[in-house]
């Protein structure tokens, strides 16, 4: 961890140890695919670490996917889980992280840790991970909050969105955090494609539900997308995987009807991203 993303406060220089102290305690909620207690928590679930990784809760947009009509469990108030930000969790989370300790030095607790942005906490968490943002809607109090936290050296990784008109939702929340900066298509030569594995040939990465058809898309034509917005030191602040969807192959990575090639570029994609964001 490099000395600017050790700066939190704003007021001194925060050790790991600093972190460690802070960081609030482990909380679980029901998900749209999951029940409390159907992924059993890990022997060390209460291990104090250097990185967790911080799923992002949110406010769904009007008309957001996740009511019954897509086979989830129904309607939830989104602070109590329940609904869209809560897919894949906490199954990819927790398969993720153990990839995580294996293929880095880095220090990573065993399960994931939901923010709420309403809570000012956000800073405990140096990386923050939100699936399904074609269906988010940020309040002015939490715009205000991302903002402030992508600028003191956050990251984040918006995930599993896909065609147009979730593309219109994601950037009506996107422009109100950063109405002065532009999402640009990431290029090869990026270092967020070196920092571990040199990622030059990226695919899509197809759900479990689109290989069951047979696809690797969820919507058509809908090409694979990497986009980002920089800050003015030509930091990457925001990762965005546009019309893939990396959750899934962290969640189906052990499944054997999920093809391996997914599941490896998604965990190498997230490495990647992870390693960026603890040292630039």
């Amino acid at each position: 961890m490099n000395l600017r993303k050790a700066i939190w406060w704003g007021t001194g220089v925060a050790l790991v140890g600093t972190l460690y102290a802070f960081q609030l305690p482990f909380r679980e909620f029901p998900g749209v695919e999951y029940r409390l207690g159907d992924i059993p928590l890990p022997p060390d679930w209460q291990e104090k670490t250097e990185w967790a990784f911080a799923r992002l809760m949110y406010p769904s947009a009007p008309r957001g996917r996740f009511g019954r009509g897509y086979g989830f469990r129904g309607f939830g108030v989104w602070n109590e889980g329940n609904t869209i930000w809560t897919q894949d969790y906490p199954r990819a989370d927790r398969h993720f992280v153990l990839a995580l300790r294996r293929l880095t030095r880095i220090h990573v607790r065993s399960v994931e840790q939901p923010v709420n942005l309403d809570e000012g906490a956000v800073y405990d968490w140096p990386w923050l991970y939100a699936v399904q943002t074609g269906q988010w809607l940020l309040t002015d109090s939490q715009v205000k909050s991302m903002r402030e936290y992508l600028l003191r050296g956050g990251f984040f990784m918006a995930d599993d969105f896909w065609g147009e008109d979730q593309w219109d939702v994601f950037m009506a929340t996107m422009r109100k955090i950063f109405p002065e900066r532009q999402v640009v298509e990431l290029d090869n030569k990026d270092a967020i494609f070196h920092t571990v594995y040199d990622l030059d040939n990226r695919y899509q990465v197809a759900s479990q539900g689109s290989v069951n058809r047979g696809t690797t898309w969820k919507c058509e034509p809908c090409p694979d997308h990497w986009r980002g917005i920089f800050d003015d030191h030509g930091r990457l602040m925001v990762a965005i995987t546009f019309q893939s969807d990396v959750g899934d192959s962290w969640e189906w990575a052990d499944a054997p009807t999920y093809p391996a090639e997914y599941a490896a570029l998604g965990i190498r994609i997230g490495v990647n991203y992870v390693t960026y964001a603890m040292t630039h």
